[in-house]
């Protein structure tokens, strides 16, 4: 039985998709097979660069590739404000189209395997999440189950009609990790999930979130036998997993959650344009950043020399630090001209 993992990637997130396939080859198996899904056709360095990893290959089935995205294209047609807000913001058809792409893995090559974002480091094995294969058919660790908002629409009417409260609080995770079987949605349950999205349901799918929030939708109402990990395993066992977590020890490279060793980091919330900056040169703070960078250059380049002051990735935007003043000066601009006419 095949085992493997997938990653969804375009030239966009290249620094990211190297120092992810270098964390693999270090902290899981340097013969563990890869399948990158391509985000667009934006994709001739990442191509060119993992020639030299022997283990990676690219999902380029045509077919499938469009059978999600019309998958995806037919759920949001069906949703009453997704594609008009779209369209206002300037975005032809389906906001970030290639997120739907992910669920390509469920046809791909791998009998069982692992879905990761880009912006995610393996930390440790993979043994866990494979092994919990053995019993459940859809497998998750993250704590996505704290936070609704950004899975579906929270004022939807008919939210708790089609989700009972329980599993909305507790059975939701993030889409950018997860453990999961070839085959598992067939065509007639793709179809039965269509029937029931176009008569109303599409209405709770967040769509800032789209691929998330569909994914999600499709594991709850299909009833696959799921598991998160984060839910299920004892409290002095399990891990965090999320960047924004200042506790993580790092040891030899790799972090740990007081005792215990994380199975991966995910970088979520920094937008891929910092790493890109960072890989440039640009002296950019972000969480763990060396750790980041040990497994960018790990097998090959150089790390380049930061210059320039420290930047921190959430720090206010150049717009907003540029826009206060300018609002102050105009208000003692008004100031001035009413005092000088009273």
């Amino acid at each position: 039985m095949a085992n493997g993992v997938y990653i969804l990637a375009n030239d966009v997130v290249y620094d990211q998709l190297i120092a992810l396939i270098n964390s693999l080859e270090t902290n899981v198996s340097p013969d563990l097979p890869i399948c990158v899904v391509p985000y667009d056709d934006n994709t001739e360095k990442c191509r060119l660069a993992t020639q030299r990893y022997s283990q990676v290959q690219w999902f380029d089935d045509e077919a499938l590739l469009n059978k999600w995205e019309n998958f995806a294209s037919e759920i949001w047609s069906a949703h009453p404000a997704a594609i008009a807000d779209w369209k206002a913001r300037g975005i032809v058809g389906v906001g970030r189209m290639g997120m739907h792409r992910r669920f390509c893995c469920f046809d791909g090559p791998f009998d069982r395997f692992i879905y990761l974002d880009a912006d995610i480091l393996a930390m440790n094995n993979f043994d866990l999440l494979f092994d919990s294969l053995d019993d459940y058919d859809f497998v998750t660790y993250d704590f996505q189950y704290k936070d609704l908002s950004h899975v579906f629409a929270v004022d939807a009417p008919n939210l708790t009609d089609v989700f009972e409260r329980d599993c909305l609080n507790t059975e939701i995770f993030c889409a950018g990790l997860f453990a999961s079987k070839k085959g598992l949605f067939t065509d007639q349950m793709l179809s039965n999930l269509l029937t029931s999205l176009k008569a109303g349901e599409a209405e709770i799918l967040y769509y800032n979130g789209p691929d998330q929030s569909i994914l999600n939708y499709m594991v709850m109402k299909s009833e696959i036998k799921a598991m998160n990990l984060a839910r299920t395993l004892p409290a002095d066992i399990r891990t965090g997993c999320c960047v924004t977590s200042s506790h993580f020890k790092e040891q030899d490279y790799v972090l740990f959650d007081q005792e215990q060793q994380l199975i991966y980091l995910h970088y979520i919330g920094v937008g891929s344009r910092f790493f890109c900056r960072l890989c440039a040169g640009e002296n950019i703070l972000l969480p763990y950043r060396d750790l980041f960078l040990h497994y960018r250059y790990l097998n090959g380049g150089d790390c380049p020399p930061l210059k320039g002051i420290p930047i921190p990735y959430d720090a206010p935007t150049a717009t907003l630090r540029t826009r206060i003043p300018k609002k102050v000066e105009q208000l003692v601009s008004r100031m001035t001209r009413s005092f000088r006419e009273a």
